[in-house]
């Protein structure tokens, strides 16, 4: 483990981020939506720009890996732990404010948080984000959308730190915005501030359409259990939940994974699942799927560590 082995860097990283702030040897099974995954040698809750290019620095110069989390949405932490540091953007980097139409919102903001600041100043064009269960930097990193919107066609630029400690800023056009693809996927840079281009709106449309889409995610989604969101991509001409459900595998399990008995296209935690449960839950759905249909389904959600 690297806490034992990185002495100098465990003093280091201490110098650098307050002790309520760094965990050692935590499990991450208490910080991720699916409530699955083993202990982070490091588990660090950045409050600033400048202690993210700090924690990158050092880091670097120890040759110690660097994971980044959200709001723990979205991934699959492995039943090994992830190695050596995790930095997870949460409330103390989830400030808002905006200047006209433009709303700044720091990586840890939770997507429902900001658009219900959107509402509150009348700003519309982010209604679509109000059920999506993660972080806005967490967003931009894969894209997230619902309700034929994205995060592509509100954001504006991205502050980041690249792996150097540097910091860089990303204008639209640099993003390379895909289907649950962003460039952050592979330039390495964390995402640290998001600045979002809306628009004026009647606040009781604005209101109105939170209100439905929250109520659309309450009746259909499985959000009384454990989960990483949508487990599979929607595959081309298709949606996968009405896959898995047409193929019969609407309340299978593996261990304590389940495929969600009100939504096909979730699995869940219903109880002591493991990581390997999952992933072995998700073969089996692939492989049914594939044999039934002839479509090959691709996991949305990210797996993080090792087994």
């Amino acid at each position: 483990m690297l806490v034992k082995k990185n002495v100098n860097f465990s003093a280091e990283l201490k110098d650098t981020i307050p002790p309520e702030r760094l965990l050692v040897h935590e499990p991450m099974s208490k910080h991720t939506t699916f409530r699955i995954g083993g202990p982070a040698d490091y588990l660090v809750f950045p409050a600033t720009v400048q202690e993210v290019s700090n924690v990158l620095y050092i880091a670097k110069q120890y040759h110690v890996p660097i994971t980044v989390l959200g709001n723990g949405s979205n991934v699959l932490v492995l039943d090994g732990g992830i190695r050596g540091v995790v930095l997870k953007f949460g409330s103390e980097m989830g400030y808002l404010r905006h200047k006209g139409h433009i709303v700044y919102a720091g990586a840890g903001a939770l997507l429902a948080k900001v658009s219900k600041y959107a509402a509150k100043y009348n700003l519309t064009g982010f209604e679509f984000a109000i059920g999506i269960p993660g972080s806005i930097g967490g967003a931009v990193f894969m894209n997230a959308g619902a309700y034929e919107g994205e995060m592509s066609q509100v954001v504006q630029a991205v502050t980041a730190v690249g792996q150097d400690g540097a910091l860089r800023r990303f204008v639209r056009d640099q993003l390379e915005f895909g289907y649950r693809h962003s460039v952050f996927q592979e330039n390495g840079c964390l995402i640290c501030e998001v600045e979002l281009a809306l628009v004026s709106g009647e606040n009781h449309s604005i209101r109105v359409l939170l209100d439905d889409y929250t109520a659309k995610r309450q009746t259909k989604q499985p959000i009384e259990m454990p989960s990483a969101g949508s487990t599979f991509k929607r595959p081309q001409g298709h949606f996968a939940g009405t896959l898995i459900e047409q193929a019969g595998l609407k309340g299978a399990s593996v261990g304590g994974a389940q495929v969600s008995t009100k939504h096909a296209g979730f699995i869940v935690n219903a109880g002591g699942a493991t990581a390997q449960d999952v992933l072995t839950l998700i073969s089996k759905v692939q492989e049914r799927v594939y044999q039934q249909f002839g479509v090959a389904l691709h996991p949305e959600v990210k797996i993080l560590g090792e087994a």
